[in-house]
């Protein structure tokens, strides 16, 4: 029998006044990953197929971004380890969204990485809501 060991789990959320559909939209669109990212994304070219080059500080990522709409998941995730990245979830919260990212970080991982990490999380989020209700 094989054990398999979670990572660590860090979730953050939101609120975004604007529906769940538009959140989504803007989401899914790769192309609006350095507005929304900066420190992780330059710029995005397409690969192909759901396969993304992102250019990052420490150099090219491929990533695949992955949407389930009708299930409100955005996930973009390492083109080859998908099981690396950040998962997203937009769900109704009454008028308007709750925007969901979660992260998962390797046993072992230092705490300060985890905590700086998760700090950028939280700049990433309010760049969403502020794009997302600013209409642009």
């Amino acid at each position: 029998m094989t054990l398999t060991t979670p990572g660590r789990a860090e979730t953050r959320t939101i609120s975004v006044a604007a529906p769940p559909a538009r959140v989504l939209e803007y989401l899914a669109d790769p192309r609006h990953i350095p507005e929304w990212a900066p420190r992780f994304a330059t710029a995005v070219d397409h690969d192909h197929d759901d396969i993304w080059r992102v250019q990052t500080e420490g150099g090219p990522q491929r990533v695949a971004v992955r949407v389930a709409a009708d299930h409100g998941v955005v996930d973009v995730v390492s083109a080859d380890a998908p099981n690396l990245g950040l998962f997203t979830r937009v769900v109704p919260n009454l008028t308007g969204a709750e925007l969901i990212f979660s992260l998962f970080f390797p046993d072992g991982t230092d705490p300060s990485a985890v905590d700086a990490q998760m700090v950028v999380v939280g700049e990433e989020l309010r760049a969403v809501r502020d794009r997302v209700e600013s209409g642009r």
